[in-house]
């Protein structure tokens, strides 16, 4: 699992962040984002039937794309995420119950941090990678956490194609929402925006 959530992550280290995505539309926004060639794909759980999303994705996209949940709060989600063929397991913040489950059902563990205690928490915990949020503070604000913090690091919340190549040169990789995918976007408008980000990634240094 890790192994290959690695390999996509180096083809494309963006998380596209589906908050809204419904069921019917699942398979065709999968196949826009695949296209633009973004492989990583998070249904978050506060979107309308987040299960049937996330089992949708799972049986249209097969080994081309991997499927996980985001917004994970409680083992039961965690729990609901793997029955339904979701790989990995993002929250907003750092429960190490969740965690352990997570890891117990053999699914990826990215918990939500913002300090250097959660981080470290989170690690202690079991986590694969860290997913700093909101990164609303900008690439020097992680620059001093990876002074202690010796773990991989996505950014979330306020990245966008203008600043993604900054935070690009600290984290190995970013969580994109609403620059990729808003609630009612049409296939075409999310492979337009997702260009966009992918294009942004290709100017790291």
């Amino acid at each position: 699992m890790k192994t290959v959530f690695a390999k996509l992550l180096k083809q494309c280290p963006a998380v596209a962040i589906l908050r809204g995505i419904t069921p019917p539309e699942t398979p065709a926004i999968c196949d826009a984002l695949y296209s633009a060639g973004v492989t990583l794909l998070e249904i978050p759980l506060n979107s309308p039937e987040p299960l049937d999303s996330i089992a949708a994705a799972v049986k249209h996209c097969g080994e081309r794309q991997m499927v996980g949940a985001g917004t994970v709060l409680t083992v039961e989600d965690v729990r609901n995420v793997h029955a339904a063929g979701g790989k990995f397991i993002i929250s907003p913040n750092t429960d190490p119950a969740v965690i352990a489950e997570t890891k117990k059902l053999g699914l990826l563990s990215i918990p939500g941090f913002f300090t250097a205690s959660e981080a470290f928490t989170a690690l202690h915990a079991g986590a694969d990678y860290l997913k700093l949020f909101p990164a609303d503070l900008g690439p020097g604000y992680v620059k001093a956490l990876k002074a202690v913090i010796k773990a991989p690091i996505f950014a979330v919340g306020g990245v966008n194609a203008g600043n993604v190549p900054d935070f690009m040169k600290l984290c190995c990789g970013v969580g994109i929402g609403s620059a990729i995918y808003s609630a009612g976007d049409d296939p075409d408008t999310v492979k337009n925006k997702a260009i966009t980000i992918v294009d942004s990634l290709k100017q790291i240094q």
